[in-house]
């Protein structure tokens, strides 16, 4: 591991998502964006769904995460995500019908709809549908 680079993982209860050599990692918390780069200090934090983006010494890789944990080391971090996936696993047909139920669940108002799950789905269904456009 070269001085300007540190190890960064992405696992998921499926599979590890991501497991390589990282100059830089941006991600979004319950906080707001952070950019993590080698020797950072050691921080735990609470993902909030976004793009994640991974920063190769000669390319640059963007993921969709959706919730989880983060562990930053000055040589390390670990990202425990509930869903991670690349551009090409979405279905974009899919995350707009999803955009669209969540939409309409909102607006219903109705007392037997759970807001926050139908606020979670739609901020999923944009962020697939945000990472496709990029």
């Amino acid at each position: 591991m070269a001085d300007n680079t540190f190890k960064v993982s992405i696992i998921t209860p499926e599979r590890t998502f991501y497991e390589g050599e990282a100059t830089m990692v941006e991600f979004n918390t319950v906080e707001g964006q952070i950019g993590v780069l080698p020797k950072h200090i050691p921080l735990t934090t609470v993902i909030a769904p976004g793009i994640c983006t991974i920063h190769e010494a000669e390319s640059e890789k963007r993921a969709a995460v959706h919730a989880g944990l983060a562990e930053v080391l000055p040589d390390k971090v670990t990202i425990l995500a509930e869903i991670a996936e690349w551009p090409d696993e979405i279905d974009l047909s899919r995350a707009r019908s999803a955009e669209e139920r969540a939409r309409e669940r909102l607006a219903s108002k109705a007392e037997n709809i759970d807001l926050l799950r139908a606020e979670i789905a739609l901020k999923k269904a944009l962020i697939r549908q945000d990472i496709l456009a990029k």
